[in-house]
């Protein structure tokens, strides 16, 4: 099959989406699929290569996301623009053509230049829009671009996305069951179980050796409820053992970090987001991870860092809406914990008492170990990834 995947980022970008996306690409390539990525190009990255057999075009795009919101936009409109006329060139009748949401409801463009060029068209649909947008910014007149997003979808020769609880998003908006395929992101490739985070060499770089890492790492978007984790902290600021430990970036770093130094949270630090080749050893520093969902998101996004956490063998705190997927994936498999985001001394409650008992904590690691056991392999994954595509093919 020929297939051409549009996204922003792509290897050597680290985003999240980004890896997904190489790992993906490069697996259905060593397949002997004919797969071409469309991304942004930026720094010094050739605007056309191969690697790894997957041939990539870096379209003109801006890079100003950290300004603002305005930046954000014209960083998205300039891709969307340079991206669809490349597509509108390369893709032919013989293409399916695999459309993520980076950009936010890329898929428009993609499903109009498919039905242009006579190609097929699937949507990835890793994050849903404009629902996100309007839970986080509160702007009701965005739902009216659900419409035109709901035809692409209806439209389209299939859909994948993430979860049984963003499934019922599409299912809801028309899309034919039959068509609909749910495929849950994977662990980044090469995470393996790590040992004791104790022995862990980081912790010493740091300067956390001897503590209980409580670790929130990757991006601190706005549909995260990162506010709450300070008023746990808070609440343990007496206890000398346990940290907090953020690691990555995003749009709610800069006022997390104000609003921790303002009320002297010594036992919350923070750290640059780490390289792909570190990931392992980054993961591997916490005894227990943090993965958070604001209320009103839950349907429309399925945070990458609970896979992440879960293929080091860590457990996991989540704090977000109580019937959500993630947090009944939790409390039915005994991975970790499951709070609303204001029960802060419940939680905190819950954190302490696994400091205190690591006999604890090795039976919520165990139970890790089980359910990433039972989890489908990357070559199941990747067979799911061709019967959707095959069911795309003309």
């Amino acid at each position: 099959m020929r297939v051409i995947f549009l996204n922003r980022f792509y290897w050597p970008d680290e985003p999240a989406t980004g890896q997904l996306l190489t790992d993906l690409a490069e697996g259905l390539a060593a397949a002997g699929h004919q797969i071409t990525v469309i991304t942004s190009r930026a720094g010094s990255t050739l605007p056309r290569e191969m690697h790894q057999d997957v041939e990539i075009h870096r379209v003109r795009g801006t890079r100003w996301s950290r300004a603002g919101i305005l930046t954000k936009a014209i960083d998205h409109g300039s891709y969307l623009v340079s991206a669809l006329i490349r597509l509108g060139r390369i893709a032919s009748r013989d293409t399916i053509i695999v459309a993520m949401t980076d950009p936010p409801l890329l898929g428009i463009g993609a499903w109009l230049v498919a039905r242009l060029r006579h190609a097929r068209v699937l949507h990835w649909v890793q994050d849903i829009y404009p629902e996100i947008a309007i839970a986080v910014t509160g702007h009701r007149w965005l739902a009216g671009l659900r419409p035109l997003r709901n035809l692409a979808w209806r439209r389209s020769d299939g859909c994948v996305t993430l979860g049984t609880d963003m499934a019922s998003v599409l299912r809801a908006a028309g899309v034919d069951p039959g068509t609909l395929h749910v495929i849950p992101n994977p662990a980044p490739a090469g995470l393996s179980f790590q040992a004791d985070p104790a022995d862990s060499t980081l912790r010493k770089e740091w300067d956390l050796s001897g503590k209980f890492v409580v670790a929130y790492s990757g991006n601190l978007g706005r549909v995260h409820d990162v506010e709450s984790i300070l008023a746990v902290a808070a609440r343990l600021h007496e206890e000398p053992r346990i940290a907090f430990l953020f690691v990555g970036d995003g749009p709610q770093r800069p006022s997390l970090e104000q609003a921790a130094m303002a009320r002297r949270l010594e036992n919350v630090r923070f750290f640059p987001p780490q390289p792909r080749g570190r990931l392992d050893a980054t993961l591997g520093l916490a005894d227990l991870h943090l993965v958070t969902l604001r209320a009103g998101c839950e349907r429309y996004v399925y945070p990458s860092k609970f896979q992440g956490a879960l293929a080091v063998g860590r457990p996991v705190l989540f704090l977000g809406p109580p019937a959500c997927e993630i947090a009944s994936l939790v409390r039915e498999n005994g991975l970790g914990g499951a709070f609303a985001p204001d029960d802060a001394g419940t939680i905190a409650s819950f954190i302490l008492s696994l400091a205190r008992d690591p006999a604890a904590l090795a039976t919520l690691a165990a139970a890790v170990r089980r359910h990433v056991a039972a989890l489908p392999s990357p070559e199941a994954r990747q067979l799911a990834w061709q019967h959707a595509m095959a069911g795309a093919t003309p």
